[in-house]
């Protein structure tokens, strides 16, 4: 498979900075960075109850300096990170059982679900994973125990749930359609913006989608953590509007399971970021389809 050239001096991480098992990458207006990370801590159950003490979210430029830092104390086991068109910070904690959402500097405005408790309810969670925005409406994917999505509005109140998921891992939104990665059936699953099913997508070859991302017109890039054998890797797929695999590029790093790739994001410069958990790293690279085999 084509190999993406990747950008190695992006981003640029002070020595001093702990950094590590990044889960969640996202843009805002400014076209500012978002990345979300768990400083060092690794997914291990049951999940522990201190939070992490390090800052867990990074904001870089385009360019690639790290211009704020913050989260410490915060997040027990931070997963999905979005920006809604306000350059509020929406983030997801699955040992938390809750959305939490700051302003661009990270101040904590609200918080949906009671912290460590389960449910699939009005005002609960199962390991939420994921965020999105319709206007003034906040769709949750929700999540690892749970096979939905929720959504609210604004002020936090429950509006409605849809679908059936086995692990609603990522969710996007354009300007007709919800896009899910409904990441162990191996799946998108799409929906109009009323939460009518539209279309179920099967992965070309059974890769299990964890993160998914617009580009506008009905075009999708994809990032796949692992294959149908349950190898982890990191592959991107760009789908036309009609579904259709328009081409994939690998972004993993070399060796057997080093690389699981979580999330993706496209810039306001076009450029296309992704995660990796075990590569403890976020990646910045062109979605050229002019990539070439190694």
């Amino acid at each position: 498979m084509p190999r993406a050239t990747i950008d190695a001096s992006w981003p640029r991480i002070p020595d001093d900075a702990v950094f590590g098992q990044v889960s969640a990458v996202e843009a805002d207006s400014h076209g500012h960075i978002f990345v979300l990370h768990r400083a060092g801590r690794e997914w291990e159950e049951p999940f522990p109850a201190e939070p992490i003490a390090e800052p867990t979210v990074f904001m870089f430029s385009p360019s690639g300096v790290l211009l704020g830092q913050w989260g410490a104390g915060e997040f027990v086991m931070p997963h999905g990170l979005s920006v809604d068109a306000g350059d509020n910070v929406w983030i997801t904690d699955v040992a938390r059982e809750q959305v939490v959402q700051f302003d661009h500097e990270g101040n904590q405005r609200m918080v949906l679900g009671e912290r460590g408790v389960s449910g699939q309810d009005e005002s609960h969670f199962g390991r939420p994973a994921d965020i999105a925005f319709i206007g003034n409406r906040v769709l949750v994917a929700d999540g690892y125990v749970n096979t939905r999505v929720a959504e609210f509005d604004r002020s936090g109140a429950f509006l409605s749930e849809f679908g059936n998921f086995r692990l609603a891992h990522g969710i996007a939104v354009d300007e007709d359609r919800i896009y899910v990665a409904d990441r162990e059936n191996g799946r998108i699953q799409v929906f109009d913006h009323a939460g009518k099913l539209l279309d179920s997508r099967d992965t070309p070859t059974g890769g299990r989608p964890y993160g998914v991302a617009t580009l506008g017109g009905g075009w999708l890039v994809t990032v796949e953590g692992r294959d149908r054998a349950d190898n982890f890797g990191a592959i991107v797929r760009v789908y036309t509007p009609e579904g259709q695999l328009e081409r994939s590029l690998d972004v993993a790093l070399d060796g057997r399971n080093a690389s699981l790739g979580h999330d993706i994001a496209i810039g306001r410069d076009g450029m296309a970021y992704v995660t990796d958990v075990y590569g403890d790293r976020v990646v910045r690279f062109e979605l050229s389809p002019e990539q070439e085999p190694e």
